[in-house]
């Protein structure tokens, strides 16, 4: 019997090994990769460019106010009557645009027809590319002396945390609606199936069974909003005030964070002083703050998030 060498017969199987056309080469891939590679890198760069540069006016700053100067209800560089006004001022607003804005995005997903709903979502949507200055003189000109002041009768100053708040709470709208809508049209139309069929009618089906499965993104929505109006400048810098003001009525004129922020980087402030580096410790505050929205309401996502 003649032999055959190992390496030269065939296979065990009988069969000849294909080629491995999984491992050629894609230049083109590796280009995208690195460019997506790049992008995320930039990102991660810029925010850390931003802290940096926040973070060295800082440390001047409280080597020249110490931070129960800065912790404290008044004071020169009293910071809490500023966080006090921005939560008011966004509290305000979530209450307007959580119920508008789901409400909106309820009847986007679940009641509207394909023909009304290719014309109203975009012009929900277009509420978000008013500028925001846009917003603040509506709020001086229309919210406090005609809705405010003619039309409820309240007893409200020129600027004041309660006009800025509604404003705001408009400009919010858009954002939830949009990505609670999308979040809620992710639901399968099974479990709508299934609710109608076991006798639900389409406000039951909508409130127990669809708005729970898409509750991960609806949460993502509101903090989204939160978070833009947290960080929102013109609107409140425009229609709250100038003067901070630690108080507990939203009639009254009061500054926030970000309003303060502008007012002091307005150029009458000296570069390098201690007032002018207040506003990088007002500002390093924010960032905090915002982060631990940011980071509560990922937590919140992740454990409540349902895959379909």
């Amino acid at each position: 019997m003649s032999s055959v060498s190992a390496g030269a017969g065939p296979s065990p199987t009988g069969l000849h090994q294909a080629p491995n056309l999984g491992r050629r080469s894609r230049p083109l891939e590796s280009v995208i990769k690195a460019v997506l590679m790049a992008s995320a890198l930039i990102s991660v760069a810029i925010t850390v460019g931003i802290v940096i540069a926040l973070v060295r006016p800082v440390i001047e700053f409280f080597g020249t106010v110490p931070f129960s100067d800065f912790f404290a209800t008044e004071g020169k560089f009293a910071v809490i009557p500023l966080v006090a006004a921005t939560a008011m001022v966004t509290v305000i607003a979530l209450l307007v645009a959580v119920p508008l804005g789901l409400g909106a995005a309820m009847y986007l997903s679940e009641y509207a027809s394909r023909r009304a709903r290719k014309y109203l979502k975009p012009t929900v949507e277009l509420l978000a590319g008013v500028p925001s200055v846009v917003y603040g003189f509506f709020a001086l000109t229309f919210v406090t002396p005609t809705l405010l002041q003619d039309i409820l009768n309240l007893d409200v100053g020129f600027t004041n945390a309660l006009a800025a708040g509604l404003v705001l709470g408009v400009m919010i709208i858009p954002t939830i609606a949009s990505l609670a809508e999308d979040a809620m049209s992710a639901v399968p139309q099974a479990l709508r199936q299934g609710s109608l069929a076991m006798g639900a009618n389409r406000m039951q089906t909508t409130l127990r069974v669809v708005f729970p499965a898409a509750l991960s993104g609806i949460a993502a929505a509101v903090v989204l909003g939160l978070s833009r109006a947290v960080g929102e400048t013109m609107i409140v810098a425009l229609a709250a005030g100038a003067q901070k003001n630690l108080s507990a009525d939203p009639r009254e004129g009061m500054q926030t964070m970000t309003g303060f922020i502008a007012q002091t980087a307005g150029g009458e402030t000296p570069v390098g002083s201690t007032e002018y580096n207040t506003l990088f410790a007002v500002g390093l505050l924010l960032f905090i703050i915002t982060l631990l929205i940011n980071i509560v309401s990922i937590s919140f996502v992740r454990r409540f998030r349902q895959v379909y």
